[in-house]
């Protein structure tokens, strides 16, 4: 492959070079910051800078969002410290989602065919009620279904079904996920 030739292509990042700018420099500090351990200042900050996300959202220290203006975010999902959300195409999480610390949401691989090691990016979804463990990775165009488990560690560049559990790299499942009834509090 030939890196000296590499070009986005029809690619862009979606954004004024302005607005990237003041993410860099501003948003993205504010995010990531663990100085400042409020959800609330990092919704908001996100929310600034096109984000779109529900209410009861909470974001720990450390979460890393490359491009706010492509992440959809649902009701009372949880971010785990030093997540990535590597978004150059967007991420969909949908409502009463956990994505656990140090886990890694990338959108975007390259042809490794292509002379030019051309990008080749693809969108990512969280389904409802989906748990993706800590230092799990999801790689571009999987569909995490809903109510999905992707366990401690685990890779997959594939789909998750609905109520599986996943684990391993590459994830494979190993059984069905099944919600016991609440309990009633005593």
């Amino acid at each position: 492959m030939r890196l000296d030739d590499y070009t986005l292509g029809d690619y862009t990042p979606g954004a004024s070079l302005w607005k990237q700018l003041a993410w860099y420099y501003l948003g993205d500090p504010l995010v990531r910051s663990r100085w400042l351990p409020f959800s609330a200042l990092k919704v908001w900050t996100l929310r600034i800078f096109g984000a779109q996300i529900g209410r009861d959202v909470r974001i720990k220290p450390g979460v890393q969002v490359k491009f706010p203006w492509r992440l959809t975010v649902g009701d009372y999902v949880w971010i785990g410290e030093n997540a990535w959300l590597d978004n150059v195409a967007p991420i969909k999480v949908e409502s009463h989602v956990c994505i656990s610390q140090g886990v890694y949401l990338c959108t975007g691989n390259h042809d490794w065919r292509h002379p030019d090691f051309k990008l080749v990016p693809d969108s990512i979804c969280v389904e409802q009620g989906s748990w993706i463990a800590a230092n799990a990775v999801v790689g571009p165009g999987v569909t995490v279904g809903k109510g999905a488990v992707l366990c401690l560690g685990s890779v997959t560049g594939r789909s998750l079904r609905p109520m599986t559990i996943y684990a391993g790299n590459p994830a494979q499942p190993i059984k069905q996920r099944i919600l016991s009834a609440k309990t009633p509090e005593v």
